[in-house]
């Protein structure tokens, strides 16, 4: 019987979901690591402050010079798009913020928010590259007591919904064990 690894590095996308800090950035590239060929890192962070520049730091050096690093908050559909055949493997990291950053880009429209991560999940499913992507899971706590949050809340949950639909594979993290759901 094969281990949850080599099960999934045989799917072709695959969403990683948890809490956060549960380790879903260090198992995107544990899995990563065990697919052949050219891997790229998508980033979607941006260091806004010093504890985020530290986080980005800790997260360059975890994955050393075997990833292209590619940072992008705000056009990953673009990105990816561009970058379809050049690797093998792309890990992107994180959906949450990548939502984040889309809602603190000033767009006050959800119905266009919400077309643009359909036409990310359109992309997702054109591309020739393996993908594993990151995201948390935030619709497991209390109710946001205000529109923003509630806004972030409703559209990562709907991102993560669309992606795990397409996804050949989602696993969810518990304190850095992963669980396969799909």
């Amino acid at each position: 019987m094969k281990n949850l690894l080599e099960e999934l590095k045989e799917a072709k996308t695959i969403l990683i979901t948890g809490g956060a800090r549960s380790g879903q950035s260090s198992y995107a590239l544990k899995l990563a690591d065990a697919i052949r060929g050219r891997k790229a890192y998508l980033a979607t962070a941006q260091p806004l402050d010093e504890e985020m520049g530290k986080r980005i730091r800790k997260h360059q050096e975890g994955r050393g010079d075997e990833y292209i690093s590619i940072e992008e908050p705000l056009e990953i559909t673009q990105r990816l798009k561009e970058i379809d055949g050049s690797y093998e493997v792309i890990v992107i990291d994180c959906l949450t913020l990548w939502v984040s950053n889309l809602l603190h880009r000033g767009e006050c429209n959800l119905s266009r928010l919400e077309e643009e991560i359909k036409e990310f999940v359109d992309c997702l499913k054109s591309l020739s590259a393996s993908l594993i992507l990151v995201t948390n899971e935030v619709g497991m706590g209390i109710v946001p007591d205000n529109e923003l949050a509630r806004s972030f809340r409703d559209l990562i949950g709907f991102a993560n919904q669309l992606v795990a639909e397409i996804a050949d594979g989602v696993v969810v993290m518990f304190s850095g064990s992963p669980l396969r759901i799909k």
